[in-house]
């Protein structure tokens, strides 16, 4: 689900200790996140591995979330998948978000426009999932589906929603960051520096191939009035992508956005 470990999913170390935190709960939760996109069925083993638990500890653990649904064992080769009965945890979540309908035929037209792809995500620890996406044609081979996690440091979409935090929310998201990959903290917070700069100078954060060099995106944040902070990219492959269109991107996301904010403005109303 996500290469990050999710520091939310986990909880802090505080409410690890109090006594009304279920350990066996947030565990069960853990070895689902521990599935990635490009798995093709994971061992026990390999469960065990990612999540640090003792193997006997992660048999009663993947044979309850069996029992449930949320797991399926393949019996010939030993080798746990999420079954689809997960996606019921996370559809209420996305029929509450009514942006991502009002938000689909602005994305769709943007990506025609472009020839690229636009995706709209919301945080997940250290990750940013996409809850909704539109591409052009020639972008179908790229991996942008749903529920699809993304580097919240390293891309444009985790950094949007970064500059829309307010200074106590963005230094603890960056704390986390650094935690989490200390050899690489220079470089991942001098990317985050530019895109604040890149931010306050045009109104979109920059990812110029820092997630993979083969890929380059512009990203906005869209605060709710909720309070609820939801990010657009829009990107493409690098070598159709020069410093003009990629400005052009940005710009029309920033209308997109707008366009969107005005919107949920007149339903709020």
């Amino acid at each position: 689900m996500g290469s990050r470990k999710n520091t939310e999913l986990a909880g802090s170390s505080e409410a690890y200790k109090d006594r009304q935190f279920i350990k066996s709960l947030a565990r069960g939760f853990e070895v689902l996140h521990a599935f990635r996109a490009e798995d093709r069925g994971i061992s026990n083993a390999e469960l065990a591995r990612r999540t640090g638990f003792p193997k006997p500890t992660l048999s009663r653990l993947t044979f309850t979330l069996l029992s449930l649904g949320y797991l399926y064992l393949d019996e010939d080769t030993g080798r746990y998948f999420l079954h689809p009965h997960v996606l019921t945890l996370g559809y209420p979540v996305l029929s509450q978000l009514s942006v991502r309908e009002l938000a689909r035929p602005l994305m769709q037209e943007l990506a025609d426009s472009v020839r690229g792809a636009v995706v709209l995500g919301m945080r997940d620890g250290l990750s940013m999932i996409i809850v909704e996406r539109a591409r052009h044609r020639t972008m179908a081979t790229w991996p942008l589906d749903i529920g699809v996690a993304r580097d919240i440091a390293t891309t444009a979409l985790g950094r949007a929603y970064i500059v829309a935090l307010d200074e106590p929310g963005r230094q603890k998201v960056l704390d986390e960051v650094r935690i989490d990959d200390e050899a690489r903290w220079q470089e991942i917070k001098q990317g985050i520096d530019g895109a604040l700069e890149s931010y306050a100078e045009h109104g979109y954060t920059l990812s110029a191939g820092d997630w993979v060099p083969e890929y380059n995106a512009v990203g906005v944040p869209l605060t709710l009035q909720d309070g609820t902070i939801l990010s657009f990219n829009c990107g493409g492959y690098a070598k159709r992508l020069n410093p003009d269109l990629l400005s052009r991107m940005g710009e029309k996301l920033i209308q997109l956005t707008d366009q969107l904010a005005r919107i949920q403005g007149d339903h709020s109303g």
